[in-house]
């Protein structure tokens, strides 16, 4: 083999060239610069793999099969919306280009057509600790089940969404990507997996497909298409957001409520941050600036000093405050901290020989207990570099437009425990449980659109809501929007808390509904406050003769709330239900659950 030649250490060999490259670049703007970055870095991976595979380009191969490529589909499993907006970017960025696409949830997407595509592109979010996103359930039914087909001709690259703070991250993605291969399907490039902070490498991942999609439907032509800025009229998103007055803050839970849970109201214009019921409101939230410094002086760090990253430079405490992740641990910080630390006991839980002992230290611990059961040294530069970016916070939108006008409700419950002797804060909602409107700074905020968490457009379905505790808010929505579109059809609320005098959420409301006929019932559960504790789904037991009759009238069933314990259990007693008050087997029953979830009559909004 014949050794490489040396390279200059110029970038380019010829000095003519970087001239003129030099000369391109300085009339065009950052967000061309990226594509261009992006699309000559794919380039730059196919000529390395085809040198060293010996093989002629991707585009100049013939399909197996002798089907010509005419379309790229581009499909996506979002829980939160982060694997919709990477989807439906890389849509346009192909569209951009001349290239024929469509993009599509996988919940819509017909899958009998998945045998005769040849260009596919996944993203794939993992929701919790491995679990598929609601709407990707069908999918993995029809890809791991005993008809699904071969797909030897099938060309697919695979996004991976997830959380670092779960032991299985980016599981969804990863299953996906295996099964496919196995069908048969060509990789045109790895798995690639990306943390909460999702953007540079969704924007790597889309700028190398938007280079296999040229390559595969043969178009010759390079059209660089800048992206517009924000206008007034556009709607605000997660990177471009809108600055939201902040109207109330009113603590909604009594003396003994065993957690704070606060009523907040913002201004909301049109059309910036128009919303639906079912919508959620990201917020970009400050860290408690006592973890900050604690951050600060754990490691033996001044919180003014300046620290340099990336071009920008600040003071820890400001990037602790307002751009790094401080609250939430996830798995990359503690391999990066184990290798300092070098403790036996970090290594034992980290290694994956404890998985539940890692599912409890990502679960339970932030950044800051790592610090300080498993000393190590950091300075502030490396540990900010270390530390995630700050992402928003999402929360279920409690109010209706059609009741509010240009207002925005939300409901918070304050994360704020003791762990160790030392009380332990979270992030947006200490902060926001904290504002006065008298004093606040406008909020960081946008819409995060639900579409799979809608109320039905035939005003005279029933609607059965199951949402205890802070869950009860999109309900809250609902329950305006249907009195003030004058819905006929009935409305039926399973609230739950542990204690009924200090936390019955909008009890006031709820009650007034029942008077007027517009909540027309009322079933609650409040675990606490008897001998035997009851929640919700104990309450869908007792009533599950005339939930079915609703359901099997044509009623919609919604699910809001937590999705480690409450979202699994409501699912088993809907399932009893069915079984004791339908005749069905646990199967038929399972698969009737299914149904109903695939007909948009069964939405769940469980985090």
């Amino acid at each position: 083999m014949t050794p490489p030649t040396p390279h200059r250490s110029a970038p380019l060999p010829d000095p003519a060239r970087e001239t003129a490259l030099l000369d391109l670049a300085s009339g065009l703007d950052a967000p061309t610069l990226r594509y261009l970055a992006g699309f000559l870095a794919g380039v730059a991976a196919e000529r390395e793999r085809t040198s060293v595979q010996g093989q002629a380009p991707a585009a100049a191969q013939p399909q197996s099969g002798g089907a010509s490529v005419t379309r790229a589909t581009v499909l996506f499993a979002s829980q939160t919306g982060n694997g919709r907006r990477v989807a439906e970017k890389l849509h346009r960025q192909l569209e951009s280009q001349g290239l024929a696409a469509r993009v599509a949830s996988v919940a819509d997407y017909r899958l009998r057509e998945l045998a005769d595509e040849r260009l596919l592109y996944l993203v794939a979010s993992t929701h919790g600790d491995g679990d598929p996103p609601d709407d990707s359930r069908a999918l993995f039914d029809f890809l791991f089940g005993r008809k699904a087909p071969r797909l030897d001709r099938l060309a697919f690259s695979v996004l991976a969404l997830g959380d670092s703070s779960y032991p299985k991250f980016c599981e969804t993605g990863r299953q996906l990507d295996h099964r496919l291969a196995e069908l048969g399907a060509r990789r045109l490039a790895p798995l690639r997996e990306a943390d909460v902070d999702f953007q540079p490498v969704a924007e790597a991942w889309s700028q190398q497909a938007v280079v296999f999609a040229r390559e595969q439907l043969q178009v010759p032509h390079i059209a660089i298409v800048s992206a517009p800025p924000p206008s007034p009229e556009t709607a605000a998103d997660r990177d471009s957001p809108v600055e939201a007055e902040l109207l109330t803050v009113q603590r909604i839970t009594g003396r003994g409520a065993d957690r704070a849970v606060f009523h907040v109201e913002l201004a909301a214009p049109a059309p910036r941050l128009a919303y639906q019921p079912g919508d959620a409101v990201g917020i970009w939230h400050r860290n408690p600036a006592v973890v900050a410094d604690r951050i600060a002086a754990v490691i033996g760090a001044d919180p003014d000093e300046a620290v340099q990253l990336d071009g920008d430079t600040r003071s820890l405490r400001e990037w602790l405050v307002a751009h790094r992740e401080i609250t939430r641990l996830a798995r990359p910080f503690v391999d990066a901290h184990a290798q300092r630390a070098r403790s036996a006991g970090l290594d034992r839980v980290r290694d994956g020989s404890d998985a539940e002992a890692l599912r409890e230290l990502l679960r339970d611990c932030q950044p800051l207990d790592v610090l300080e059961r498993y000393p190590a040294e950091w300075s502030a530069a490396e540990l900010v570099r270390a530390l995630r970016p700050l992402t928003p916070r999402l929360y279920s939108i409690s109010s209706s437009r059609a009741a509010v006008g240009d207002e925005l409700h939300l409901t918070v419950a304050v994360v704020d425990y003791l762990r160790d002797g030392q009380r332990r804060h979270g992030a947006a909602s200490t902060f926001l449980g904290g504002l006065s409107p008298e004093s606040a700074a406008p909020l960081r905020a946008y819409i995060e659109p639900n579409p799979r968490f809608r109320l039905p457009t035939d005003g005279d379905r029933d609607v059965i809501m199951i949402g205890p505790g802070t869950g009860v808010a999109p309900f809250r929505a609902f329950l305006q929007e249907r009195r003030e579109a004058g819905a006929r059809g009935r409305n039926w609320l399973f609230f739950g808390a542990r204690h009924l005098f200090s936390e019955f959420l909008y009890q006031t409301e709820w009650l007034e509904a029942r008077r007027d006929g517009s909540l027309h019932r009322l079933d609650v559960a409040f675990s606490r406050d008897q001998p035997a504790k009851v929640y919700v789904q104990d309450r869908i037991r007792e009533q599950g003769a005339e939930l079915l009759r609703w359901l099997e009238g044509g009623a919609h069933l919604y699910v809001c709330g937590d999705a480690q314990r409450m979202a699994p259990d409501v699912h088993a007693a809907l399932r009893e239900v069915l079984v004791t008050h339908g005749g069905r087997s646990a199967e038929d029953a399972e698969a009737e659950l299914a149904a109903l979830a695939a007909d948009r009559r069964y939405a769940r909004d469980v985090y």
